[in-house]
């Protein structure tokens, strides 16, 4: 006999799509699986609401905007303090501190509206075992330092570097996500060096990493 379920949904009803997201949550985030999901649904509601991810980004938020921060993460050693600046709706400072629960992770940001969503984002997230720290600043102006900072949709990689450098310790990176254009932001900066990292069942990643020595 024909079978004339759509092929997206499966036999219990549940579209491949979801469960596809499942797995990856499952596979990336585990143990904090229900971490990331509150984090997903605030996103989408008090996100959307309050312009911090566009109107129509909700059907997308796995992809474009949770699973596209993971890449960065296989570039930071275990135990490492990790600043991520302007952080924004957390992207992708949180997705990072529920990824690697082994890291210290402070969100920075200057804005007073953002700084009160992350904190509300923090918040929402039940259960949280270990501390996400939001600082208000701008990173420039910001006198401690940590292992890495990182950065998504900040500024250009050469400006990115004079705002953010007297914070990465001796020894540490900064670590820039960067789209197709991330080669030609490079030319000018010196000791920049190109991760593309493909992650099982998530689109390619490119980091830009800026390691500081002695």
């Amino acid at each position: 006999m024909e079978n004339l379920q759509p092929e997206s949904v499966s036999p219990e009803g549940v579209s491949r799509e979801t469960l596809a997201v499942e797995t990856l949550i499952a596979k990336y985030f585990p143990g904090q699986e229900g971490a990331i999901a509150a984090f997903a649904e605030f996103l989408v509601g008090a996100g959307i609401e309050r312009g911090l991810i566009g109107p129509r980004e909700g059907e997308r938020i796995w992809d474009r905007h949770i699973f596209n921060c993971l890449p960065v993460t296989q570039l930071i050693p275990n135990g490492a303090s990790l600043f991520d600046i302007g952080s924004g709706a957390g992207l992708p400072g949180i997705v990072i501190a529920l990824a690697r629960p082994d890291l210290q992770v402070t969100l920075i940001e200057p804005l007073e509206r953002r700084v009160e969503f992350l904190r509300e984002a923090v918040a929402a997230i039940p259960n949280l075992p270990f501390p996400i720290e939001v600082l208000r600043g701008r990173a420039q102006d910001v006198k401690k330092n940590a292992d890495f900072v990182t950065a998504r949709a900040v500024a250009p990689l050469e400006k990115l570097k004079k705002m953010s450098w007297h914070m990465v310790k001796t020894g540490g990176s900064l670590l820039a996500m960067k789209g197709e254009s991330a080669a030609a932001e490079m030319v000018r900066v010196k000791n920049a060096e190109l991760h593309e990292i493909k992650l099982d069942g998530i689109e390619l990643g490119r980091i830009i990493s800026i390691r500081k020595g002695a």
